[in-house]
């Protein structure tokens, strides 16, 4: 798959469909959201769908690195076999746990004892996210076969995908709204699994031929892997995802402290999603720079050359858009910010810009460590810039009295530098012993 001389151009082809699908699914909350917002009770059930939402995200963290796990791994009909019954069992599990949260009891106690969800919004949120039930399974069975296409340089297969993906989402909420009187909360997680569903279902029928020739041993074997190894490879990966996907509502409980919180708390949504657009062009190159570097890291020149133009590119676009008009037409008339919020989330946005070049570089850093099975150092890194958004953050808030969006757009983008910096010396040290 990986050529002797790797060039620009071929690292863009490679690299183009997987984008197209990060910034698909960038559009898929923003749309659901804008579903529920025109559909009776649309404050209760737009908040009931994002605890929902959130419970999925969780839920379904352990699973999305086997995306990752199954590029790097399935060399052979051996590790294929190993990954898959690894894979399939985690799903399994993820779906046992799932069940045990939708429990009435286990769940009152939950929205009750520790989150204290009002009142008016718990059987909305219990009512989506029994829903939510095949999702980890599904996105997880979905990561996987993405992993062998990814491997087997089939990214046009995974846009395809995310294409059917949102097609079905679309079609199974427009005919919820027109044909149900379901609640909205509910026609959102419906929605949202019905479109996971389909694309697990066709991302399973496009791996057929990677999977043919990794049974038949035409992708060629190098060591055996074994399920100790696996698990080993997989733990430290399946924690960073869940330190990944802890940090927005984190970030919210703690700005909920904050001067301005309500200003706060109404932006960041908003500015977190404008950003997710730019930053999801960085997400994607993780898998493809894992994909391509070849033995010994061969190729990791030209993908270093890729990855310094498309950090530039990400974050000269949102800065674009951030000391631009176009700011305002964004807040104000796209995301039907008022005028007052949108002067309040324009700041925070400024230095938010560099955020897309810093995710470049942190998947080019942790797609090396990945090649070099040295996942514990990307948990390490995550974990310290948990900690050193928690410690800006509450500093900022208590000490300085900062306004919470501020202070938390400020940690955010810090937390992500010295992250990179924290990876830079074993990423170093993987490139020489390589």
């Amino acid at each position: 798959m990986v050529k002797e001389s790797l060039t620009g151009r071929a690292i863009f082809r490679f690299w183009a469909p997987l984008a197209g699908t990060w910034l698909m699914m960038a559009v898929e909350g923003p749309f659901i959201a804008a579903i529920i917002a025109r559909l009776p009770d649309a404050r209760e059930n737009l908040a009931a769908y994002g605890v929902a939402f959130a419970f999925g995200l969780i839920l379904e963290s352990p699973a999305v690195m086997l995306l990752s796990a199954a590029t790097v791994l399935a060399e052979n009909r051996d590790s294929y076999l190993t990954l898959r019954r690894f894979g399939y069992g985690l799903c399994g599990l993820l779906t046992v746990v799932v069940v045990v949260v939708v429990f009435p009891p286990v769940f009152n106690w939950i929205a009750g004892s520790l989150l204290d969800l009002p009142n008016e919004i718990r059987p909305l949120t219990h009512g989506a996210l029994v829903f939510l039930l095949p999702w980890p399974a599904a996105i997880g069975y979905r990561r996987f076969k993405q992993g062998l296409l990814i491997r087997h340089g089939l990214t046009r297969h995974v846009a395809y995908g995310a294409m059917f993906r949102l097609t079905v989402m679309a079609a199974t909420a427009g005919i919820l709204v027109l044909f149900t009187s379901m609640r909205g909360a509910s026609v959102g997680t419906f929605a949202l699994s019905a479109g996971v569903i389909a694309e697990a279902i066709i991302s399973g029928r496009m791996a057929r031929r990677a999977v043919r020739a990794l049974e038949s041993g035409l992708a060629g074997a190098k060591h055996r892997l074994t399920m100790r190894q696996t698990v080993v490879f997989y733990i430290p990966l399946a924690l960073t995802a869940m330190l990944a996907m802890g940090t927005q509502p984190m970030v919210t409980f703690m700005m909920g402290q904050s001067r301005m919180v309500v200003e706060s708390l109404a932006v960041f949504p908003v500015i977190n999603g404008l950003t997710f657009m730019f930053r999801s062009l960085g997400l994607s190159f993780q898998e493809v720079a894992v994909a391509l570097l070849g033995p010994r890291m061969k190729h990791l020149r030209p993908l270093c050359n890729f990855a310094v133009v498309l950090a530039l590119v990400a974050s000269a676009c949102l800065a674009v858009v951030a000391y631009s008009p176009l700011s305002i037409i964004w807040f104000n008339n796209v995301s039907g910010l008022s005028l007052a919020l949108t002067e309040f989330a324009i700041p925070p946005l400024r230095l938010m810009v560099v955020l897309p070049a810093l995710s470049v570089i942190l998947s080019l850093q942790r797609s090396i460590l990945l090649t070099t099975r040295r996942t514990t150092s990307i948990t390490l890194a995550s974990s310290v810039e948990i900690l050193t958004i928690v410690g800006l953050l509450w500093t900022g808030i208590h000490v300085f009295d900062a306004v919470g969006m501020m202070s938390a757009a400020a940690a955010l983008v810090i937390g992500r530098f010295l992250t990179n910096l924290w990876l830079a010396r074993p990423c170093w040290r993987a490139n020489v012993l390589a």
